[in-house]
């Protein structure tokens, strides 16, 4: 096949350690960039741009340094595993404000828990969902291209990763409902990006509502990663409880992860929570018990003050817009450039990305990621093989840098 269909990946041996699965994967994005450049002299004369790592750079509220001096004698405490009442309130009202729900509807205490960034519980969700192998192999749905993240917790769960394409034919989502019947059976978890890194597209209510309907039918946990649900250009994206909200069932099946790496430029405070389904969550917080450190105290208070103010989120959204705007005058209709609907990646294809991410550092001196390692496959069968991701998370000057570099080193 190419392109199309789901796509098993050979990571399970019966005596293989975690390693040796996670070693089946191959390098990481970044490893694998580091050796694609490996030697190649960076054009000379010209200011080196990384827009290859979705790090934003953007000033973090100036309350952040403050709220963490005001609490540095909590440095000296244990912080409780499922949060403070403090944190969780702030987390279950901004979902509340955020998603249009009725007061209420997120209990902080059952719904809510507090994780050191959304990476740690995208992962560690998958130990606790995926059942121990019995005779038949639990599956794991990811989307194709994908967050390494999905990847590493479901080799490291023992379930089978089967790479579902999120194509520009399947609208840049994952076409999950079109699998076979005998892969849905197996299936015990399903995670989705929405708005999606790298394609900077997000599901709508229609998409989030059938795939809340598998889930429950086939009994699997939908692991929906909003973390990008803040950035966005014209319009809010709709988020998967908010789609519960409006059915039936509660949150059974749903769990989202957010952070506020993304949201409040602060990818270093690593904090962030997973929300829904309230037994999933129980489970999260058994589980996490034994596995994780928790979130410090003087972390989680800067985070409740984070999670209660929008204001800084409307300005942080107004830079993104303005370099999306930079971006659209430097590459008009080039390389299929479109606007993300959310997001900060543009998703360019180049027709190769390898050899465009290799022409850019030789000619340009700018640092991109090639979508071939975003996603699964050889060759044609990788669907990210044809793009280069580049993430706007410099200011406007050095965006607007970089996409005249752009348009200027690539046919």
């Amino acid at each position: 096949m190419t392109g199309a269909g789901p796509r098993p990946v050979p990571t399970h041996t019966a005596n293989a350690t975690l390693n040796q699965r996670l070693a089946a994967l191959g390098d990481g994005p970044f490893r694998r960039l580091d050796l694609l450049l490996a030697g190649v002299t960076p054009a000379p004369n010209r200011k080196v741009l990384d827009f290859a790592l979705g790090e934003p750079r953007h000033p973090f509220p100036a309350s952040v340094a403050r709220l963490i001096q005001d609490r540095q004698a909590d440095w000296g405490r244990y912080p409780p595993m499922k949060g403070t009442a403090e944190f969780l309130s702030a987390v279950a009202s901004w979902l509340e404000r955020r998603y249009r729900l009725i007061p209420g509807t997120v209990n902080p205490t059952t719904n809510v828990a507090p994780i050191a960034g959304s990476r740690e519980g995208l992962f560690l969700i998958a130990q606790v969902v995926v059942p121990a192998q019995s005779e038949h192999r639990p599956v794991v749905l990811l989307p194709n291209p994908y967050y390494v993240a999905y990847a590493g917790a479901a080799v490291g769960s023992g379930g089978e990763p089967v790479f579902v394409p999120a194509t520009a034919e399947s609208g840049h989502l994952p076409d999950y409902f079109s699998l076979p019947r005998e892969v849905l059976e197996r299936t015990a978890l399903c995670y989705l990006c929405s708005p999606a890194n790298p394609q900077g597209v997000f599901a709508d209510a229609s998409y989030l509502r059938r795939l809340i309907a598998l889930a429950r039918e086939y009994g699997f946990i939908l692991a929906v990663d909003e973390c990008y649900a803040e950035i966005y250009d014209r319009h809010a994206p709709i988020g998967a409880l908010e789609v519960c909200a409006q059915e039936s069932g509660g949150f059974d099946n749903v769990l989202v992860f957010h952070s506020l790496s993304k949201r409040s430029s602060v990818p270093g405070l690593r904090s962030g929570f997973v929300a829904g389904d309230p037994r999933a969550i129980a489970e999260f917080l058994r589980f996490r018990a034994y596995s994780a450190p928790t979130v410090p105290l003087p972390v989680l208070a800067a985070s409740a003050a984070l999670w209660d103010d929008d204001r800084h989120v409307v300005e942080t959204r107004d830079s993104y817009r303005a370099k999306f705007d930079q971006a659209e005058r430097a590459l008009g209709n080039r390389f299929g450039f479109r606007r993300p609907d959310g997001t900060f990646f543009l998703w360019l294809n180049v027709r190769n990305g390898e050899a465009a991410a290799r022409q850019l550092w030789a000619d340009a001196a700018l640092r991109v990621m090639p979508g071939a390692y975003l996603g699964y496959g050889e060759g044609p069968d990788n669907p990210g093989a044809p793009y280069v991701r580049v993430a706007l998370v410099d200011d406007l000057a050095a965006t607007a840098d970089a996409v005249a570099r752009i348009a200027a080193t690539l046919s």
